[in-house]
């Protein structure tokens, strides 16, 4: 029998092709997803984007819309491969620096800030709020760190294509409270 760590490593490879194939289907797709969230449902923030890799579904769109409606923003940072996350302050257009993954992230001297939403990319969703991402998680850590009074809002990020009917997930997994893609946003709870 397998088990559910082995089953999402098998998974990851054909969701990875998958996600590569939907991104270079519909180029629009971060502005058809903008235009079914309302920016004002995260709230004045701050609220955690991150920097697209590869074929991720690019939150700048969402994170730009933000700023101008008011939100206070911030990216991840990981100060070394084996800690959580960290979250610091951020704005459009601000200097960026590799981080422990080689991420593009806040330089080291802005601050730290505990976010209220948190938007995530993703390989794969479930209706359940199940998330499946790159593997090494880094952002179910994070989110476990800021502990049960500060967990945040969390928005998955992808492609409807992206979504599967039934993850399987282990017990560190976070749940997601709703997912954004260009189809739509789907609430969780």
């Amino acid at each position: 029998m397998t088990s559910v760590s082995d089953q999402k490593t098998a998974l990851r490879q054909a969701l990875r092709r998958l996600r590569r194939r939907l991104a270079a289907g519909d180029v629009d797709a971060a502005a058809k997803a903008l235009a079914h969230l309302p920016v004002r449902r995260l709230g004045a923030g701050p609220v955690a984007g991150y920097v697209a890799k590869g074929a991720e579904l690019d939150p700048a769109p969402l994170m730009e819309a933000l700023a101008r409606a008011g939100a206070a923003l911030a990216l991840p940072a990981a100060v070394s491969r084996d800690a959580p996350l960290i979250f610091r302050a951020w704005t459009p257009g601000a200097p960026l620096m590799p981080d422990a993954f080689g991420i593009p992230a806040p330089l080291a001297d802005q601050p730290k800030v505990v976010p209220t939403a948190l938007i995530l990319p993703l390989l794969a969703f479930d209706r359940r709020g199940g998330r499946l991402g790159q593997g090494a998680g880094v952002y179910d850590r994070a989110i476990a760190a800021l502990g049960a009074d500060h967990r945040p809002y969390l928005l998955g990020y992808g492609y409807a294509g992206q979504e599967i009917e039934d993850l399987p997930l282990e017990p560190h997994d976070q749940r997601l409270d709703a997912i954004l893609t260009e189809a739509g946003l789907i609430e969780v709870r």
